[in-house]
């Protein structure tokens, strides 16, 4: 079950099952271990979940549910993290921060392709 959940979230991304094991530190060996029925620890299993986005449980075929039920930030929260919570920032150079953000998204997808 493990496998196949982590090859679809693989597929879903558009890479391989052996980038996602390089992409968080992990030995492609894994992926063989992982074929015949083994499953990832509580450590690898927690930085795949964080990497693909999912709950552990999910990842582990647990739940069907993809993403514990968490807030997500408000832009002042973001806002503050960015920026150290420096009350100067307006939200033009915020804006201007989601379009760099944006840009890079589509430019490392380009480079996936």
């Amino acid at each position: 079950m493990f496998f196949t959940r982590f090859q679809a979230l693989c597929q879903e991304k558009g890479i391989s099952v052996y980038r996602a094991c390089t992409d968080i530190g992990l030995n492609r060996s894994a992926v063989a271990k992982w074929k015949a029925g083994g499953k990832p620890n509580g450590t690898t299993a927690g930085k795949l979940a964080d990497y693909f986005g999912v709950s552990t449980d999910y990842l582990l075929g647990q739940t069907e549910e993809k993403s514990p039920n968490k807030p997500l930030p408000s832009d002042e929260d973001i806002k503050f993290a960015l920026f150290g919570g420096d009350g100067d920032i307006t939200d033009a150079m915020y804006a201007e921060v989601k379009e760099f953000a944006a840009f890079v998204k589509q430019r490392e997808a380009k480079k996936k392709e």
